[in-house]
């Protein structure tokens, strides 16, 4: 009993003493596209040049997302679209002049800048060659042609200013209507599989892919004119930080902002260093950034992403065996904790982060970062149905002449459990482990979605840049990663598998 609880307490050590110090000072966030990277990149540089220490979190996904993040403090500023701040995150409520904008954000403690300077609205692209074939210079030429399929990210499909009121609106007739990445709607239209996508203004991807934009003839797309949102107590704490982030209003054109965006895309420079030249040539803001190296990203990459599965395996074991175990013991209460942990594992991943992420804030423990809680509980839920269904399986599939003779012997039921099923079980829980284990290792990789670091960081900036060597880097460390982790808990047999229940089977003669 002595050395069990020895093992739960180096286990809880090995999950949750801390390998780095919190992350202080400012912390900027931007959505999964190169614009907002960028944007949050100056924001970053500006910050910083004010004096604190400021922290970008990049990528973190979608507006809910982030915009959530904003409200729990997870993050203190972010770039943002008026027509996206009136549509989706103040949809219903008088917002149709920025001082309302202002008044409806400030009940929810958030600040907005001036406009930044350039307009990045929606549009409306087909390969202009296709587009020529077709006639379709304007989006209500689209309803000539309803046989067409359109390619549409998944949050524009959503959005209340996306596909499902421009349809109506224009009394579009297609129905062939699929939901994407979306950078990879480019590639995706390049390929001919569809026939025309949503866009930014400033898309670098416009020139690059020789899109046609549709005229939107009935001025449905409102302006999206960039600013910044910032929580209100930032200007109480950090008020030169504000000062100096608010140099930036009126200061970006769409032009430079589309040259930017494209010397990023066209991997000319990473975002950090293009929105240092523009700050220093537009600002006289004189700072040096330098690349991190592969090796420098390798390793950090690695620890994060191990940072991510330590953090969420090792406490899915400790919750998984009670919760098999109890599933064993008492039927009833078992097919209810595995249908539970079955559904975990129906939901879409980005979902269950977006549900978890309030209920983090609500425990004031960190949703979005390095060491995120969203994404570690995220991974532990995934992580429990192998644990569960094994150590489930492994206990009920005992011979009943085993149980018997235990009994038999007078045996406690704790004895019995600790030092008989338990052990002639073990193949199969520690199968379950290892499954868990490897799932966990592939699933850590959604962290990036939340600004959690580890392989996927690059999986995600290799799909928006669509650069194959970036999602190799990313792709590659995690798969030898899993199968170190499968052939280390292999390797572990010897020393938690009973001896005889390792010996392999003699063949008949």
């Amino acid at each position: 009993m002595k050395r069990g609880v020895l093992i739960v307490l180096l286990l809880l050590v090995a999950a949750f003493v801390p390998l780095s110090a919190e992350d202080g000072g400012v912390r900027v966030g931007s959505k999964k596209f190169t614009e907002s990277v960028i944007l949050g990149e100056m924001l970053t540089l500006l910050a910083e040049e004010a004096g604190p220490r400021a922290t970008h979190y990049r990528e973190l996904g979608g507006t809910k997302l982030v915009f959530e993040a904003l409200i729990s403090g997870d993050i203190d500023l972010y770039p943002e679209y008026t027509g996206t701040i009136r549509e989706e995150i103040l949809s219903g409520e008088p917002a149709e002049s920025l001082e309302q904008m202002r008044s409806a954000l400030l009940k929810r403690g958030v600040l907005m800048s001036e406009p930044l300077g350039f307009n990045n609205t929606y549009v409306l692209g087909m390969l202009r060659e296709r587009a020529e074939a077709l006639g379709v210079e304007r989006v209500s030429d689209l309803t000539r042609h309803p046989d067409l399929r359109l390619g549409f990210s998944n949050e524009f499909l959503d959005r209340e200013d996306g596909w499902r009121n421009l349809r109506e609106h224009y009394g579009l007739p297609q129905r062939d209507v699929t939901g994407m990445d979306h950078d990879l709607s480019y590639r995706q239209l390049k390929l001919g599989a569809i026939a025309a996508i949503e866009a930014y203004a400033t898309d670098a991807k416009i020139a690059e892919y020789g899109l046609k934009l549709l005229e939107d003839d009935r001025g449905y797309f409102p302006e999206y004119q960039s600013v910044v949102l910032y929580r209100s107590d930032l200007a109480e704490r950090f008020p030169s930080v504000v000062d100096s982030v608010r140099r930036l209003e009126g200061t970006v054109s769409a032009e430079e902002m589309m040259r930017c965006n494209g010397r990023v895309e066209n991997s000319d420079a990473g975002e950090s260093i293009v929105a240092a030249e523009y700050l220093a040539e537009e600002l006289g803001l004189s700072r040096s950034v330098a690349e991190e190296t592969l090796r420098d990203r390798l390793v950090s990459r690695t620890l994060e992403h191990l940072d991510l599965v330590r953090k969420s395996l090792i406490p899915a074991i400790l919750l998984g065996l009670p919760l098999g175990v109890l599933a064993a013991k008492l039927p009833g209460i078992g097919q209810a904790v595995l249908a539970a942990v079955g559904v975990v594992q129906t939901i879409p991943s980005l979902a269950l982060l977006v549900v978890l992420m309030p209920v983090v804030a609500w425990l004031d423990l960190r949703s979005v970062g390095l060491g995120s809680t969203t994404a570690v509980l995220a991974l532990l839920l995934y992580s429990l149905l192998p644990i569960v269904r094994n150590t489930h399986a492994g206990l009920v599939g005992i011979a009943a002449e085993h149980r018997e003779t235990a009994a038999a012997l007078g045996l406690p039921p704790l004895f019995r459990l600790l030092r008989v099923e338990l052990p002639l079980a073990s193949r199969s829980i520690l199968a379950g482990i290892k499954t868990a284990a490897v799932i966990n290792v592939g699933f850590a990789t959604l962290g990036a979605l939340i600004g959690a670091g580890g392989f996927g960081q690059p999986i995600l900036t290799g799909i928006r840049l669509n650069d194959t060597g970036l999602i190799l880097e990313g792709a590659v460390p995690a798969a030898v990663l899993a199968l170190l982790v499968q052939w280390g808990f292999d390797w572990s047999e010897r020393f938690f598998v009973p001896r005889g229940l390792r010996l392999p089977a003699s063949s008949g003669a």
